[in-house]
């Protein structure tokens, strides 16, 4: 008779053995944090002002406004620009151009003309709006009234405490800008120039432009162009 053999340790491990290969179950999905509640109102935040005006009117001042440049002038974007701010230079134009149309002052939409120049406008001093008409008031192209602003309608040369500031190339341009002598055979040139365009209706603000790309200086068509405007 044959024998079976049972080993008894064996048999025990098998069970234990099978709990060891049991496969162990994923962890529990995460909850999402609960949703944070914001309790700002809209009180807490500024709101444009859709009622604000503000009155421009012109500065009168009999120097500046023989002697100096127009705000659209080749001059004012190469030696103002960088002590104004694209936004405030800009604005001066846009101020500037109102009192050529009502030379006797007009009123302003202040969100409205902010937002036709990609801003908006709220109350305070904050906006990027607000901030340009301060540059303004701050470099002497605008002061305050009693109902609302006074713009020059043109731009004095830019004081040497700004020009210091400037790149050496810019107060090098501005140096031969200033002792750059008329010739007058060119200047009659660029004048009859500056007519022929204004025959053919061409806008008055992009003579000085035009002529600088026919190849006259840039003073003598800044000075050939200020004559135009004037005609």
């Amino acid at each position: 008779m044959t024998h079976i053999h049972h080993d008894a340790g064996t048999d025990r491990e098998a069970p234990r053995q099978a709990r060891r290969t049991r496969p162990i179950p994923p962890p529990p999905p995460r909850r999402a944090p609960p949703p944070t509640v914001d309790h700002t109102t809209a009180s807490d935040e500024a709101e444009p002002d859709r009622s604000a005006r503000l009155m421009i009117r012109a500065w009168i001042d009999p120097l500046v406004d023989e002697t100096g440049h127009d705000p659209r002038s080749r001059y004012v974007e190469t030696f103002w620009l960088g002590v104004l701010g694209p936004t405030a230079t800009w604005l001066l134009r846009r101020l500037v151009g109102g009192l050529e149309q009502h030379p006797d002052g007009y009123e302003i939409d202040l969100c409205l003309t902010a937002q036709t120049m990609g801003m908006s406008y709220t109350t305070g001093r904050s906006s990027p709006f607000s901030k340009a008409l301060q540059r303004c008031t701050m470099f002497g192209l605008a002061h305050q009234t009693s109902d609302g602003l006074a713009v020059r309608r043109r731009v004095p040369a830019v004081a040497y405490r700004h020009l210091r500031r400037m790149p050496d190339a810019v107060q090098s341009a501005h140096d031969a800008w200033t002792s750059t002598t008329v010739n007058l055979d060119e200047f009659s040139r660029a004048h009859r120039l500056a007519l022929a365009m204004l025959e053919s209706g061409d806008d008055s603000t992009l003579i000085e432009h035009h002529l600088v790309a026919l190849g006259v200086g840039e003073v003598v068509a800044a000075q050939v162009a200020d004559n135009a405007g004037q005609l």
